[in-house]
C-alpha cells in the first residue's frame, strides 16, 4: 500500500503506469490489492480496516488468442473469475482514468471494464451517517408500487450523473404530459360512444330495406362475387367510435399539445441546468477529446494545430457516399418489404373472400360477426408486417453501428447524433411505412368497374370499405404500436434478469465459493454507452405514433401513457439491479432528439389534416349535410345512397367476373342488373357516364380547403404558443444574470485589491506622473448595469 508505486502490484503495467502518471497531477492515485477471499466477507464493501470503503473497480482482461490470463501476483489475491481487479480512490479521478481507459483496447490490444458502486441494494448501510444511494433508489424509485411518486431527479442525479439524470427527467416529464393528451383522446371516445345512437350513415347500412337491399360490387376478380352492403355493419359502428366529429377537435388539439409538451420542456430543461450547475456548460469540451477509434483509424493526415490529426478531405467524402448508400439501400429494402405485404395483401383477400363466402365464421360465438375477409386481410397483414419490422430493425442495428464506425466521427457527441440520424431515418421509415400506405395509398387509386387499378398487372388495388380505411388504419396502428411496445419490455426487463441469472449461475452453485458484493456487481450486465441512445429511440418512436396518427385512434396517447409509466420503473429498476453503474458524464440537454421532436411536431399537423380529409369521410358528409341533403332540414339521412355510384353488371368484361359459384345463392334468384360501388361518377346511360360528378369536385375542394385552413389556424397557434412561453423561466434568469454579475463584481474586487497590494510594494520606486495641463473639462463615466433584486 503505497502512492503511486513505481513497481507493478496486481495492474497491466500500461494501464497502472498510465493511471498513475495522471494521478499524480491530481495528487490523489491510490493502489491497492483486493484481500484474499477467505478473510473478507461476501457481503463487504469495505478495506480490512473497515473504514475506507471500496467505490471505484478496475477489470483488467487479456484476451489473446482467445484466452482470459491473469495477471495479477500474486494468485492468492481475488480475481474477478478470472479477471484482475485493482481498486483506484475515487476522489477526483473519474473522468480523467475513463478517459485513458478508453485508449486501453486501441493501444494493447485488451479490453478493460470500469465501473462503480459496491453496495447491497435490497438492504439498508451499516454505517448510519453514511446512507447508501443505491438502497435509496432501489427502495423509493426502482419499485412499480412507486408509480406515482414524484422521482428523485437530484439523487439520480447524483449517482448516475447529469446525462441519464437528464434523460429520466425528460421520460417523467413527458409522462407527466402525456396524461393530458389522454384523458382529451379518451373524452373524444367517451362522445363516440355517447353519439352512437347519432350515427344514422351506420343504421342506414344496417337497415334491412336500405343496406340489405344494396348490391355491391365484386371487391376482386374472379373469386370474389357480389355481396350486400349490410354485411359492413358492425365495421361501420366501429369505424364511428373514431371517426367522428371530435375526430377533428382532437387533431387540433394534439397540434397544440405538442408544442406546449416541447415549450415546457424547454422551461423545464433551463431550470434543470440551473439547478445542477450546468448553465456555463459547453458541449466543445466534449468534442474537444477525440474518439480513441479516429485516432486509430484516421490513417490520411496531415497536421492541424488544434488536434493534431485530420482526417482528410477525400477519405472523408469516400466514407460518407458509402455510408449513406448503404441507408439508401437498406431504406429500399424496407419498401420492397412493404410492396411485399401489399401483395399478400391483394392475393390473400382474394381467397379469404372466397373461404368465407358463405360467412361460416358468423356461427362463432361474440367476434363472429366481426370476421370479414377485410378484417381477416388486415389482421393477418399486420402481424407479418410487424414480424418483418422487428427483424429489419435487429438487421439494421448492427448495420448502422458498422457504417457509423466506419465513417469515423472525430468525437462520441458527433458519433451519437451521426448514428441517431441514420437509425431515426430507417426506423421512421420501418414503422410508420404501413400506416402512410393506409392512411395515404389504400382505396386512393382503384378505378371502377369495367376499369380497374391493377398493381404489376396482376393483382387488382384495394378498396376500402364504405365505412372507410379509418379503422383499418386503427387496426394497424394498434397492432404495431402495442406490439412494440410489449416486446420492448421484455427486452428491456426479462433479457437482462435472464443474463445476468445465467452468468452468475456458477457462482451462486459453488458451495466453496465466495461471492463478494463486487463480484456479482461485476457479473452484471455492462450498460454501454449508446444505452442511452436505445431508450431515447424508443420513446421517440412512440411519439411518433401518437402524434402523427392520433386522428385515427384518440385513444393511442392512453396506450402510451399507461405504458410510460410501468416504462419509467422498469428502466430504473434495470439500471438499479440489472446493470453496472454506468460512468457519470455531463449533458444539459437531450441533443439530437429535440430536432427530432420538433420535425416530428410540424410534421404530425399535415399527417393529421391529410387523415382527418382523405382518410377519414368527414368531410364528405359534412359536404353531403349542408349541400346535396335531402329535404329541406340539414340531416344526414340519405347519405349512404348518395355515396355510391352505380355500374351496369353487363358491362363488367369477362376476366373480371366472379366465376361459377362464387356468387351467394340470393343473387341468382333475383333480377340484379345493377351494383354500386364507392365513388362520386354519372351513372350508366348519362351523357358523361363512368366520370366524375360535379360533387366530386365539391368533395376534393372542401378536403383541400379544411388542410390549409388547419393547417394555418394549427401552425399560428403554435408559434404564438412558443412567442408567449419563453424557453427559459424569469427567475432563472435573474439568477443566472445575479451570479454572473456578482462573480464579475468579485473578479474586479479581486483585481483591485492584488493592483493595491503591488503598489504599495513597489510605491517608492514609482516616478510620479507628470501630465500636461489642459483646458478641457473632465469627463465623468458612468456605468449602468441590470437593476436585480
Amino acid at each position: 500500500q503505497s502512492d503511486c508505486p513505481e513497481q507493478q502490484v496486481g495492474a497491466n503495467t500500461l494501464l497502472y503506469n498510465l493511471i498513475c502518471r495522471r494521478g499524480r497531477e491530481l495528487r490523489g492515485c491510490h493502489f491497492r490489492l483486493i484481500l484474499p477471499k477467505y478473510s473478507q466477507s461476501k457481503d463487504s464493501v469495505y478495506f480490512r480496516d473497515g473504514v475506507r470503503r471500496i467505490d471505484f473497480i478496475l477489470s483488467y482482461i487479456d484476451d489473446k488468442d482467445g484466452e482470459k490470463k491473469q495477471v495479477c501476483h500474486p494468485p492468492s489475491y481475488s480475481l474477478v473469475s478470472p479477471e484482475c481487479v485493482c481498486e483506484v480512490s475515487a476522489q477526483n479521478t473519474p473522468q480523467i482514468i475513463y478517459y485513458i481507459i478508453l485508449k486501453m483496447p486501441i493501444l494493447s490490444g485488451s479490453r478493460n471494464t470500469l465501473f462503480f458502486g459496491t453496495c447491497r441494494y435490497w438492504t439498508r448501510s451499516r454505517d448510519a451517517n453514511c446512507e447508501s444511494e443505491r438502497y435509496s433508489l432501489y427502495k423509493y424509485w426502482a419499485r412499480f408500487s412507486s408509480f406515482y411518486k414524484e422521482q428523485p431527479l437530484n439523487l439520480i442525479r447524483k449517482y448516475y450523473g447529469e446525462k441519464i439524470g437528464i434523460y429520466f427527467a425528460w421520460l417523467g416529464f413527458y409522462t407527466e404530459m402525456l396524461s393530458y393528451a389522454a384523458v382529451v383522446g379518451l373524452l373524444c371516445f367517451i362522445y363516440g360512444v355517447a353519439t352512437f345512437d347519432e350515427n344514422v350513415w351506420s343504421k342506414e347500412i344496417c337497415n334491412d330495406t336500405i343496406g340489405g337491399q344494396i348490391v355491391m360490387c365484386p371487391l376482386c376478380d374472379k373469386k370474389c362475387g357480389y355481396w350486400k352492403l349490410s354485411t359492413t355493419c358492425s365495421s361501420s359502428w366501429q369505424s364511428y367510435l373514431f371517426d367522428n366529429t371530435a375526430t377533428v377537435f382532437f387533431a387540433i388539439f394534439m397540434g397544440i399539445w405538442v408544442t406546449l409538451f416541447l415549450e415546457f420542456w424547454k422551461r423545464r430543461q433551463a431550470r434543470l441546468e440551473y439547478e445542477w450547475d450546468l448553465v456555463d456548460f459547453e458541449e466543445e469540451q466534449q468534442q474537444l477529446q477525440l474518439r480513441p477509434e479516429y485516432e486509430t483509424k484516421c490513417t490520411h493526415r496531415r497536421l492541424n494545430r488544434v488536434t493534431q490529426v485530420y482526417q482528410s478531405p477525400a477519405d472523408k467524402a469516400g466514407r460518407f457516399i458509402l455510408c449513406w448508400a448503404t441507408v439508401v439501400l437498406w431504406i429500399s429494402l424496407i419498401i420492397a418489404c412493404i410492396i411485399g405485404v401489399i401483395a399478400y395483401r391483394l392475393a390473400v383477400f382474394a381467397a379469404f373472400a372466397s373461404i368465407m363466402k358463405d360467412s361460416p365464421t358468423n356461427k362463432l360465438d361474440v367476434v363472429g360477426t366481426l370476421i370479414t375477409p377485410q378484417f381477416a386481410t388486415s389482421v393477418t397483414a399486420s402481424c407479418i408486417n410487424f414480424v418483418i419490422i422487428m427483424i429489419l430493425n435487429f438487421l439494421y442495428e448492427h448495420v448502422a453501428i458498422k457504417i457509423t464506425d466506419m465513417e469515423v466521427p472525430k468525437t462520441h457527441v458527433e458519433y451519437e447524433n451521426k448514428l441517431t440520424v441514420k437509425m431515426f431515418l430507417f426506423q421512421f421509415v420501418n414503422y410508420y411505412s404501413s400506416c402512410f400506405y393506409v392512411a395515404f395509398f389504400k382505396g386512393k387509386f382503384v378505378g371502377y368497374p369495367g376499369d380497374y387499378a391493377y398493381m404489376f398487372g396482376k393483382w387488382r388495388n384495394e378498396e376500402c370499405e364504405p365505412g372507410g380505411c379509418l379503422i383499418e388504419l386503427t387496426t394497424q396502428l394498434v397492432i404495431v404500436m402495442v406490439g412494440k411496445q410489449v416486446w420492448g419490455n421484455i427486452q428491456e426487463a426479462l433479457v437482462p434478469w435472464l443474463r445476468n441469472w445465467w452468468v452468475s449461475r456458477s457462482a451462486r452453485n459453488h458451495p466453496e465459493s465466495l461471492y463478494s458484493r463486487w463480484e456479482q456487481d461485476h457479473d452484471l450486465q455492462t450498460f454501454s454507452q449508446l444505452g442511452l441512445f436505445y431508450e431515447y429511440l424508443e420513446m421517440v418512436i412512440q411519439f411518433g405514433f401518437i402524434t402523427l396518427f392520433v386522428a385515427s385512434f384518440p385513444l393511442a396517447p392512453l396506450l402510451a401513457l399507461m405504458n410510460n409509466i410501468l416504462e419509467v420503473r422498469v428502466d430504473a429498476w434495470k439500471f438499479t439491479t440489472q446493470f453496472r453503474r454506468p460512468v457519470a458524464a455531463k449533458a444539459h440537454s437531450i441533443g439530437a432528439w429535440d430536432e427530432i421532436l420538433n420535425m416530428i411536431a410540424v410534421f404530425s399537423v399535415v399527417t393529421n389534416a391529410f387523415i382527418v380529409s382523405f382518410t377519414s369521410d368527414m368531410i364528405p358528409r359534412l359536404v353531403y349535410k349542408y349541400a346535396y341533403h335531402l329535404g329541406s332540414e340539414s340531416t344526414m339521412e340519405g347519405y349512404i345512397n348518395n355515396s355510391l355510384s352505380i355500374f351496369n353488371i353487363s358491362e363488367i368484361p369477362v376476366e373480371n367476373r366472379p366465376e361459377e359459384g362464387e356468387n351467394p345463392d340470393w343473387f341468382y334468384s333475383s333480377n340484379i342488373t345493377t351494383c354500386r360501388y364507392r365513388d362520386y361518377r354519372y351513372p350508366p346511360g348519362h351523357e358523361k357516364q363512368y366520370t366524375h360528378t360535379m360533387q366530386f369536385w365539391h368533395i376534393l375542394a372542401a378536403k383541400l380547403a379544411f388542410i390549409i385552413i388547419m393547417e394555418h389556424v394549427v401552425f399560428v397557434v403554435k408559434f404564438f404558443v412558443a412567442w408567449l412561453i419563453p424557453d427559459v423561466p424569469s427567475d432563472v434568469k435573474a439568477r443566472t444574470k445575479r451570479e454572473h454579475y456578482l462573480i464579475q463584481e468579485y473578479l474586479h474586487d479581486y483585481e483591485l485589491e492584488k493592483l493595491k497590494i503591488q503598489l504599495s510594494q513597489n510605491g517608492p520606486n514609482i516616478e510620479p506622473c507628470t501630465c500636461p495641463a489642459t483646458a478641457a473639462t473632465s469627463v465623468k463615466l458612468e456605468v449602468f448595469s441590470d437593476c436585480l433584486s
